[in-house]
């Protein structure tokens, strides 16, 4: 009998996961991560503070130990905080100070996830180790999971294809509401437990006051791309993202306004009017640490610059250092410096990049 340690978050995927994996006559092994203090917050000056907030991912354990024991399998608890900290919080903190809006769950999958974890479900003798994300494998190829509205090969697509090796996907040929389905029907605890969202280590705090407790707010001007005009003032810009309209901090404007750009070095953030605004739109990108899970790297495919946003189609130029320009075949919307460029062939999920600068007519946009 083959043994598979599955990651139980606590969530209904993977408790639906280790129960498919049961029915199909596997050992199954839970093995709970914890990556982030339940408790305790650094301030700006390095000292832990009580926020009197309780981390989810306890109630997330106990969640899962309840599943566990429905199921009577083992769970085994590991903590990865310290590398948590060292190669997702420090990389998300790094890249904010940057002006970048950086996605930490690439990185927790490439170096939690998908390292740390497979290499302690090797000590408890696994075969096979399984999450419960909806992407799917077939060979050595990645692909996306069936239900295209919950589908997370995005997030996997800085993986390489030895990461990817035995590694089982139960809930990835299935759609969200046959995996609620599944769980009701047996009677789960999990079942109607609602989807986390966010980012992992905020949880449902504010996140403007949770990033105020390592980066120093840094108040300055909002300004008005087309006019110059100075129109308001931001509270730092690592509280803001390309395309962002909402919590701006300016009002009593009767079009829409957007977060077009940021300028570091003088602290300033760029805002344009209308949801079609130029400013918005590039029609190429720089991205940097390429990374493909295909044994071909592509000239054309397509190209998502975000998750849950669009299928673009694109070219590809290679260049030295590990880099790429990726053209796009009509304008693209708010491509966000520090985001993933995630390529794809029809299904399959070729691999990524990082996005690093933003053109329009070959020229860098000078207000990213």
């Amino acid at each position: 009998m083959s043994k598979v340690v599955v990651g139980m978050s606590g969530g209904v995927d993977s408790s639906v996961a280790a129960y498919l994996l049961l029915k199909e006559g596997y050992e199954v092994i839970g093995l709970f991560m914890r990556n982030w203090d339940a408790t305790l917050n650094n301030d700006i000056a390095g000292n832990p503070t009580i926020n009197n907030y309780i981390c989810p991912q306890e109630q997330d354990y106990n969640d899962a130990k309840k599943v566990c024991d429905q199921l009577n399998i083992p769970l085994h608890r590991v903590d990865f905080i310290k590398e948590y900290w060292d190669n997702v919080f420090t990389y998300f903190l790094d890249e904010l100070k940057k002006g970048r809006t950086p996605n930490p769950d690439l990185m927790c999958n490439k170096y939690i996830k998908f390292d740390l974890f497979i290499k302690e479900a090797k000590k408890l003798g696994a075969d096979y180790v399984a999450t419960g994300h909806y992407a799917q494998t077939k060979g050595n190829r990645l692909l996306r999971g069936v239900d295209q509205n919950k589908d997370q090969s995005y997030f996997l697509a800085q993986l390489t294809p030895n990461q990817l090796q035995n590694v089982l996907f139960p809930v990835g040929k299935l759609t969200k509401i046959e995996v609620r389905k599944i769980a009701e029907e047996a009677n789960i605890a999990t079942a109607h437990k609602k989807d986390s969202t966010g980012i992992c280590f905020i949880g449902e705090r504010h996140y403007q006051e949770f990033i105020s407790n390592y980066l120093k707010p840094n108040p300055g001007d909002i300004i008005d791309i087309e006019t110059s005009e100075v129109i308001g003032k931001h509270n730092g810009l690592m509280n803001y993202t390309i395309g962002q309209r909402r919590n701006v901090g300016i009002a009593g404007f009767e079009k829409r306004h957007f977060v077009c750009g940021k300028d570091v070095e003088k602290n300033v953030l760029y805002v344009c009017f209308g949801e079609d605004n130029e400013y918005l739109y590039s029609d190429s990108c720089l991205i940097e640490n390429l990374n493909f899970i295909s044994p071909t790297t592509p000239t054309f495919c397509t190209a998502k610059f975000r998750y849950r946003g669009p299928d673009n189609a694109v070219s590809i130029e290679y260049l030295d250092n590990n880099e790429a320009i990726v053209k796009y075949q009509n304008p693209v919307k708010a491509v966000t410096p520090g985001q993933a460029c995630v390529l794809y062939l029809g299904e399959q999920c070729l691999g990524s990049g990082i996005i690093k600068e933003v053109y329009k007519n070959n020229e860098k946009l000078w207000y990213l």
